[in-house]
């Protein structure tokens, strides 16, 4: 009788979602359709833009982006730290993606809002959990940047 083999799984660090990519930089992925529309998956059977059912080109989508609009998180699930700040997150290619914000005081930007609309920021990936097979699970979240 001949041995079951079991499937190599892969080790490393995995992203949280599909269209994070963590290599050969972290960024995020989405669909190019043949009129010029880009959206924010990987998975995308029709074009809301022109119609078209694709095929939809692969594309990679820019690491920084600036803020549109921003909400300060008081509370929230058990274990997980309040306050915190999600925003919105305008990319050049013209997608929008939502996430957290690192590396900003929530109760200066509730003080001062304007200083978050329009802010430029950086896409980084910061490790939120450990796998069954102890490898760190990634997710993408946006920081400040200088430029």
């Amino acid at each position: 009788m001949a041995e079951q083999q079991t499937p190599q799984t892969e080790t490393g660090p995995r992203p949280i979602l599909p269209i994070f990519k963590l290599q050969p930089t972290p960024h995020l992925v989405g669909s190019k359709c043949s009129c010029g529309a880009i959206f924010l998956d990987t998975k995308r059977i029709a074009c809301s833009k022109c119609g078209a059912t694709g095929p939809f080109q692969q594309v990679d989508l820019s690491t920084k982006g600036k803020v549109w609009v921003f909400s300060v998180i008081h509370q929230s699930f058990p274990g997980i730290k309040t306050p915190y700040v999600t925003a919105v997150v305008d990319l050049p290619e013209g997608v929008s993606v939502k996430s957290n914000l690192i590396d900003v005081d929530p109760e200066d930007l509730q003080k001062n809002p304007q200083k978050a609309f329009g802010m430029p920021v950086e896409l980084v990936a910061t490790q939120v959990a450990t796998d069954r097979q102890g490898n760190p699970v990634m997710a993408f979240q946006f920081k400040p940047s200088k430029g």
